[in-house]
């Protein structure tokens, strides 16, 4: 009996030991306790389980530290565990860093590799060099030594994905994941056609996509935001995004949505919306959601008290989520100038140092109003650069997912706000 002790021992230590490991290979996120209040889906193949409304960064630009703070645990607290950050700026990044604070690992993070802090602005890169400071800045202030999802960040362009084919860029991301870096891969993209063929390359398990059902209707190729582009507006889906969300079903990858209510809220206005149409925040999220291969719908709030105008999805009824009944109504056809900003920032680096999405925002706003409030002209005074010193090069057009006419609108700006 003691010679079968010794043998039995010590190899029912060691299988305990590889279920322990293997619990622990990221495929669970078991610090995370799941919120009854929270709708939670599988995160595709990864095996995660995420809230079905999630955090992006995009609000934590003008926060400081203890807004930040206030703003994740809250987020937290009701069951949203998932989050992108894809903006460089440090300010952004050691505030959310100082927001996790030591419940990190209840987080899912879904972090950028291309993502550069030059000094003055954010930048897209596939330089090698600038992605590995600029991923090491990241995981420095967020206080972490992984990321769960590395994203290649924003390929547009077939021509994007094609010039990464067995370059170093590449290599760098496959390495994050076989050091532990990152736990699993994945890639953003605003272009159905990039996405497919990057789902199709059998390299990703999330995509981050622009979708609702505006962006839904336009034929692939064409701008979002062209008012010639719903004169003919597709019926329903585009055939190549149908293709995407099929795909992505059928082979597991996961899609985490941005721009779910068209970038700056436009959907939520008749008068802004390509559809001529208003829907509500429940019915853009019940929209996005109907997607099996949808696990998350990413909001943008700068305060904790925002954060329950999403979370209101949870507990709306049949009635308030119905978004056919908006979206089969005649659509006027769009009448709004040539691309609308969505403040994505993807125009970035300006050469001149304008903050050219926040330029865009504070015009917006003053058109909006009718005005130039005090407000908003202490906001734009405090601006580092301003519209003024565009020097017309328009290299943040050819950036642009949505083909804003960025330097007609810098006029526009430098006009109204008097610089």
């Amino acid at each position: 009996m003691k010679k079968i002790q010794t043998i039995l021992l010590p190899c029912l230590a060691f299988v305990c030991a590889v279920l322990l490991l293997s619990a622990c290979d990221g495929k669970k996120n078991t610090t995370f306790k799941e919120n009854p209040d929270m709708e939670y889906r599988t995160l595709g193949s990864t095996g995660l389980r995420v809230g079905v409304i999630g955090l992006g960064c995009g609000g934590f630009d003008d926060i400081d530290s203890a807004t930040s703070r206030e703003l994740v645990t809250y987020a937290l607290d009701h069951g949203m565990n998932y989050m992108d950050i894809y903006d460089a700026n440090p300010k952004v990044r050691s505030n959310i860093g100082y927001g996790l604070g030591d419940r990190r690992e209840e987080m899912i993070i879904q972090g950028h590799i291309g993502c550069w802090w030059n000094g003055e602005s954010y930048e897209r890169t596939r330089d090698v060099e600038k992605c590995k400071k600029g991923f090491e800045d990241l995981l420095t202030r967020l206080h972490t030594d992984y990321i769960d999802i590395g994203m290649m960040h924003i390929f547009d362009k077939m021509e994007d994905w094609e010039a990464v084919q067995g370059s170093p860029y590449l290599q760098y991301v496959q390495d994050l994941k076989k050091e532990g870096k990152i736990k699993h891969i994945g890639v953003s993209s605003h272009n159905a056609e990039v996405a497919l063929a990057i789902a199709k390359s059998g390299l990703v398990e999330v995509i981050m996509f622009s979708l609702n059902p505006a962006f839904d209707r336009v034929q692939s190729g064409k701008s979002p935001w062209d008012p010639a582009t719903f004169e003919n507006m597709l019926p329903g889906i585009d055939p190549v995004r149908v293709e995407l969300y099929d795909y992505c079903a059928q082979h597991n990858i996961a899609i985490t949505v941005m721009k779910a209510y068209g970038g700056g809220d436009r959907l939520l206005d008749a008068e802004k919306s390509p559809l001529k149409v208003a829907l509500t925040r429940d019915q853009c999220v019940a929209y996005v959601l109907s997607k099996p291969c949808v696990a998350v719908s990413l909001c943008s709030v700068d305060n904790a008290s925002k954060v329950d105008e999403y979370l209101h999805y949870l507990k709306a009824t049949d009635e308030e989520k119905d978004y056919n009944a908006a979206l089969n109504k005649p659509t006027a056809q769009a009448e709004a100038g040539k691309g609308s900003c969505t403040y994505c920032k993807h125009c970035a680096p300006c050469p001149a140092g304008i903050d050219i999405a926040k330029v865009n925002k504070l015009l917006d706003q003053a058109k909006e109003n009718g005005r130039v409030s005090d407000e908003l002209a202490l906001e734009y005074r405090n601006l580092e650069h301003h519209a003024s010193e565009c020097v017309q090069c328009g290299a943040c057009e050819g950036r642009c997912p949505f083909d804003v006419p960025v330097r007609m609108r810098m006029e526009e700006a430098a006009k109204v706000f008097g610089y």
